[in-house]
């Protein structure tokens, strides 16, 4: 199924009037969008190499989930948000990089990873896993997740 409609509406938007004609709303929400994706990214690397027992080995692991957990809702709701309102400037340019459809399969694979399988995994207990399991939980994330902070960071790029 073919997208183009919703970016050809989102260019067309009120949204993106605004987004077009306001450069400093505009560098306020990226700076948002910004600091929002360093708080997702520090939370998920913090989550990571805690896993790996490389960071807060003192500190209990239900309690770095618990913590990031609510962080990571916090980031990736403000992601979401200042991302359309970035994309409603560009959208049809969107619509045909690479580099952003690279970053949303990603995105999909990274939040499938972290909701479907690492969240569920922790909230069993890691004692009923291998370590190794554990381990490729955190190295597959670490992994996703700089894939998808580096194909955003091209997108301005191409």
């Amino acid at each position: 199924m073919d997208v183009l409609f919703l970016f050809e509406w989102l260019d067309a938007s009120m949204l993106a009037t605004i987004s077009k004609s306001n450069g400093g709303v505009f560098a306020l929400v990226q700076t948002v969008h910004l600091v929002s994706l360093a708080l997702l990214g520090g939370m998920s690397i913090m989550l990571d190499l805690r896993l790996l027992n490389l960071l807060l080995r003192d500190v209990p692991l239900l309690i770095v989930v618990a913590e990031t957990k609510k962080w990571i809702g916090v980031a990736l709701v403000t992601i979401t948000l200042s991302g359309v309102y970035q994309a409603s400037a560009v959208a049809i340019k969107l619509y045909y990089n690479s580099f952003f459809w690279s970053k949303m399969a990603g995105l999909v694979i990274a939040l499938l990873l972290y909701y479907a399988i690492k969240l569920p995994l922790l909230n069993r207990g890691v004692d009923k896993f291998h370590p190794w399991t554990i381990k490729l939980v955190a190295v597959a994330s670490l992994t996703t997740w700089f894939g998808v902070a580096a194909t955003g960071r091209w997108i301005g790029f191409s």
